[in-house]
């Protein structure tokens, strides 16, 4: 009788933590359902469905992500004015972006969709393409880090080679952020706690800047294919100032909300509220996320890379004594494992939007294991 009660208690007690949370965020799940029919009554029309189709991918991306390129930056500069920052981010993403434009005649990717599986601009849509962000937008409030490579680019693949190969790097790119992270926080603990002690210098925040406005373009030459998969390969010059002016407007509403539920990703990480402390982080990322740039033109999530460089960091820093983390192993594992389960039910979800959009992606997955 009392297991029972207790039980009861327990589903009730668990019921009215949903309805609240529903309710709560009622205006929320009223947009993104607006979005769905949205999506539902424009993809028949390709002319209208590429424009829709980026508007989603846009801020659902440039959203997520914050966790990783801005997200420090946002956490380290919390007392300054939201428009400031916003000015300043906004200025390098045009400038990277038109950069691109000019040297790759017309294409804002650096040619990340140029790669196989990605090479032609969709002449015809699917309602699960135009939906894959609305997805990403979902998992974001839920604030699961989720990579917007695999969710965006995954529906617009046209066979299997395009999926495995953004695997393949991404999962390296995982690897090698760990593995350096570990290297560099475990063995240089010493010099890294010196010297983020005390006051940090007024020097700090132009190094800041400067590391933070590095790891943003970067972070754009590998990104910036998500949000214009949708769109035609090479853009005409108005394609050029309304594809700017939109996400500089996301950018702005995303800077107005100091990173909105996303940001707690990165808050709750040791140490990253320091302007030192994040600027060795950003640093570190903008030099892994450029050595990748520079090895191959294939996609790859910079969101993997990130939670990489976040585990092995966090790890280093839990068993080095010289950080005071004030956090046992056992949270440190179960920050790592829950970032990483979330990565892969992102993977899982993006995966399987695909196979909707493209049976033909089942096939060859079917086929691939057969030949094992």
């Amino acid at each position: 009788m009392i297991a029972r009660t207790a039980r009861w208690l327990n589903q009730n007690f668990r019921f009215r933590i949903l309805r609240l949370f529903l309710y709560k965020e009622r205006k929320f799940y009223q947009l993104l359902i607006l979005l769905f029919i949205v999506a539902g009554i424009a993809y028949p029309y390709p002319k209208i469905a590429m424009w829709v189709g980026f508007l989603f991918a846009g801020y659902s991306a440039i959203a997520n992500d914050s966790i990783q390129t801005i997200g420090t930056f946002l956490a380290s500069n919390a007392r300054r004015p939201w428009w400031v920052l916003w000015i300043f981010v906004a200025g390098i993403f045009v400038a990277t972006m038109v950069y691109s434009w000019v040297q790759y005649n017309g294409d804002v990717s650096y040619e990340r969709l140029a790669s196989k599986g990605f090479s032609e601009a969709p002449q015809s849509f699917q309602f699960l393409q135009l939906a894959a962000p609305l997805v990403l937008l979902f998992l974001t409030r839920l604030k699961m880090p989720v990579s917007t490579t695999f969710l965006c680019l995954s529906v617009y693949s046209s066979n299997l080679d395009g999926i495995q190969g953004m695997l393949l790097k991404s999962v390296s790119g995982y690897g090698v952020a760990f593995a350096t992270a570990i290297v560099i926080w475990f063995l240089l603990a010493k010099p890294i706690r010196r010297l983020t002690v005390g006051e940090p210098s007024p020097i700090w925040v132009v190094i800041q800047w400067m590391i933070s406005g590095s790891l943003w373009a970067v972070w754009l030459m590998q990104d910036g294919a998500n949000i214009a998969v949708s769109l035609p390969r090479s853009l005409t010059a108005l394609e050029l100032v309304f594809f700017l002016s939109y996400i500089v407007l996301g950018l702005g509403l995303l800077f107005y909300l100091r990173g909105d539920k996303i940001q707690e990703i990165v808050t709750e990480k040791s140490q990253v509220q320091d302007v030192r402390a994040a600027s060795i982080v950003d640093l570190v990322y903008a030099i892994i996320l450029f050595v990748f740039k520079e090895i191959s033109n294939v996609p790859m999530s910079t969101t993997w890379v990130f939670l990489g460089l976040m585990a092995g960091r966090e790890l280093a820093m839990t068993l080095q004594k010289v950080y005071d983390t004030r956090r046992k192993m056992s949270t440190t594992w179960y920050i790592i494992r829950k970032d990483v389960i979330n990565a892969a039910i992102g993977l899982i979800v993006s995966v399987a939007i695909a196979i909707l959009v493209n049976p033909k992606i089942m096939e060859e997955i079917g086929a691939y294991f057969v030949s094992k």
